[in-house]
Formats: structure tokens, sequence, C-alpha cells
């Protein structure tokens, strides 16, 4: 069980955010806090590692793993997220099991800093032993940390979180309920986008039916002085018709 709050924390993050990332590939298992046989009949060959992946097996749920049973494949990635009551497993008892069983990387992380300085620590298997994985540290002061086996990074963020970063999007991964809120964020600005296109389109009706009116009303003053001059048309032909009856009748009709 986990001995705090930031270390089930951290335990839910690493299991929900690495499947989230993992969850199309159909031959890598993800889990955590999870009973782990590597040598069938020695009841006491196990280990409870706090997030593993693990590649070339079903992705599927079980109730433990037991490597005899997965054609011998373990474990390629180990994270635990350690304490000072942790610390003799984490720093001596589980790299020595993990380096037999071939992890190929191992990550520790300290959420509450209790040994840890830097709070994470990464380490690559050459050989039997394990090496340390070289950080890089950001403008920001988040520690980078590469992992080949995962295909992220590891960041320690200056405020002591982990997160997993994606380089290819840029983005850090997030668990279940930060996807479903990321989601749920969507959702809402895709609809504040189709209100807003709605409004808009309402508003370009309302200017397309003023423009109409507008030119409805030209099109009446058209008419209207097309009439009137049709009509002063009429008043100048009868006015010269008068004029030239007058002429006829010896009326001159400027008098």
């Amino acid at each position: 069980m986990a001995e705090s709050d930031p270390a089930r924390d951290y335990l839910v993050y690493g299991v929900e955010a690495l499947k989230l990332y993992f969850q199309n590939r159909e031959d890598v298992y993800v889990s955590g806090n999870l009973w782990l046989s590597y040598e069938e009949g020695i009841p006491d060959a196990v280990v409870c590692p706090d997030v593993f992946v693990v590649f070339g097996v079903q992705n599927r749920p079980r109730r433990s793993y037991k490597v005899w049973e997965e054609n011998g494949k373990t474990p390629d990635w180990v994270l635990e997220v350690t304490s000072r009551s942790t610390r003799h497993k984490d720093e001596r008892e589980k790299p020595d099991t993990y380096a037999r069983m071939g992890v190929s990387e191992y990550f520790q992380y300290d959420p509450t800093g209790d040994y840890l300085k830097p709070q994470l620590k990464g380490q690559c298997l050459v050989g039997q032993n394990y090496q340390a994985i070289a950080n890089t540290r950001l403008k920001d002061g988040t520690l980078c940390f590469p992992s080949q086996v995962l295909g992220l990074e590891i960041h320690l963020l200056p405020n002591g979180w982990l997160r997993f970063f994606n380089r290819e999007t840029g983005e850090y991964l997030r668990t279940y309920r930060e996807e479903g809120q990321r989601a749920e964020r969507e959702q809402q600005r895709a609809e504040r986008e189709q209100q807003r296109a709605e409004r808009e389109q309402q508003q370009k009706e309302l200017e397309r039916q003023r423009a109409d009116r507008e030119q409805q009303r030209a099109e009446r003053e058209q008419q209207q002085k097309e009439l009137e001059r049709q009509r002063a048309d009429r008043e100048q032909q009868r006015a010269e018709r008068l004029a030239a009856r007058l002429r006829e009748l010896g009326i001159d009709p400027d008098e």
C-alpha cells in the first residue's frame, strides 16, 4: 500500500498516464502496485513495483504478473515512488533484483524530498549494473531525464512535481481524470465557438436583411424619381402642345 498521499498520487499518475499513452498498443502492458513473481516455485521471488511497463506482452488486465506465464518477459521500465522508509529497498534490494531481471531503466522519485537530491533519479542497465542517466536543465529550472525505453522525457518541475513529457506533441501526459477534464474543456470551447459562429451568422443575416431593406428603399426612391421624371415629361409635353395650339390661334404663348 502507498504510505502517503503523494506516493499514492504519483503511483496513480504514473500508471494512468502511461496506460493512456500506450492505450493503442496491444503489445504493451502498464501496471503498478501489482505482485510480480519472477521465479516459478519460489514464493519469495516477488516484487511489487510502483509503476512498470512491459513491452512484447498482451495488453490485458491481470491479477498478478508471473514472468514464466509471459514467455519469460520481465519489465522493461520501472518507477519506484520512494521515501525515507523505503530507501534501503529502493536503493539496494530492488536495484539488484531489477538488474537480475534485466529491467532496462529504473527510476526513483522522492515526492516529499526525504533523501533524493534532486527528487528524481534515473538509471539505465549497462551489463549487470545500473548507471545514472544524465539530465538537462531547462531555463525554468525543470530537470529533464530522457527515457529511451518509453520514448518520453520524465520531467522534474521546479515545484517538485513529476510529469511525463511527449516531445512529439509538446504536451505532458495526463491521467484519465485530467484527460476527461481536458475533453470537457475542449467540448465547452467547441460549444462556445459554435455559439459564436451562430451569433456571427445571425449578425450577418441581420446585416443582409438591413442591406436588402436599404436596397429596396433605394429602388423605391429610384422608382419615385422615375415617376416624377415621367410626370415632368408629360407636363413639358402638355405645355408644348398648348403653346403650339396658341400659336395656331395667333396668340404668343410667352405673352
